[in-house]
């Protein structure tokens, strides 16, 4: 039996664990969410796709509705936040995709550059300060006086 030694890489492209590290440290779990379903999607699994959207939503509602609620949370260090759900996505990142994205790079598979999860990163933060913004508006009357 003969192996096929021009097998073609595939064309698809993926987000690299790291490029999805640096997004979700700059733009928080959402854009953690969106990374991760692209590759899910590419990867043909849009069960895990929707799956990795319903997290990112309901980690962002936690977090927010903690930023909001615990009494005291200024005290703890601005990073330690981005840092812990940046930790947990990378961990999820490599036990859910790990494999699957080293497969791709080593068949030659392309991937995105890291800048465009910067740039993603920078975009679904920007966003999610602008509706947080109007949500403290709509709420607080007094927040301009």
């Amino acid at each position: 039996m003969q192996e096929d030694l021009l097998v073609a890489p595939p064309e698809f492209k993926l987000y690299k664990d790291n490029a999805i590290w640096v997004g979700t440290f700059i733009g928080g779990p959402l854009v953690a969410g969106y990374l991760v379903a692209e590759n899910f999607k590419q990867l043909g699994q849009p069960d895990k796709s929707r799956t990795s959207w319903i997290i990112a939503i309901l980690s962002t509602l936690a977090i927010l509705g903690a930023l909001f609620l615990i009494p005291g949370i200024e005290k703890i260090p601005r990073y330690i936040i981005p840092l812990t759900y940046t930790l947990i996505a990378r961990l999820l990142v490599q036990q859910y995709q790990g494999e699957a994205i080293k497969s791709h790079i080593s068949q030659g598979g392309p991937t995105y550059s890291s800048w465009r999860a910067v740039w993603i990163g920078l975009v679904g933060g920007i966003l999610l300060a602008a509706v947080l913004l109007g949500i403290i508006l709509l709420l607080d009357k007094d927040f301009l006086t």
